[in-house]
């Protein structure tokens, strides 16, 4: 039997009852303020999201700062990483984060061999 998800002491049925200002008193200062703040344009973003869903469409998103809220779990948002849009599962542990922290905007670094030019000595090779 899977463990039942609790955060702060409420169940994620009991957070999804909850309405945006509501919720924002369970999170840390910085993210309430932003919440109460940001309250318009969180509330359009999440009816879009519904109304995408609804009609069957991807949700594309440059909201890198958006929070995760109760109405958002169980949703698949790409999120913009500078390149392309990163599909991103939204689960339960992930309430409060940001969208941004699950789309990373940086590679791995792979290196390979030095190209022409890059030392003196493969100034002189030919280039076929």
């Amino acid at each position: 039997m899977p463990k039942e998800f609790i955060y702060r002491g409420k169940t994620l049925e009991e957070l999804r009852a909850l309405d945006i200002r509501e919720f924002a008193q369970y999170l840390k200062s910085r993210d309430r303020r932003y919440l109460l703040r940001q309250f318009a344009s969180v509330e359009k973003f999440i009816s879009r999201c519904k109304k995408k869903i609804q009609a069957g469409k991807p949700i594309r998103t440059h909201f890198r700062d958006m929070i995760i809220v109760p109405a958002l779990v169980d949703m698949t948002i790409c999120v913009h990483n500078g390149k392309d849009f990163v599909p991103v599962k939204i689960v339960p542990e992930m309430l409060g984060h940001r969208l941004g922290e699950f789309a990373i905007t940086r590679k791995k670094v792979q290196h390979s061999a030095p190209g022409i030019g890059a030392t003196r000595s493969s100034a002189a090779l030919s280039v076929k």
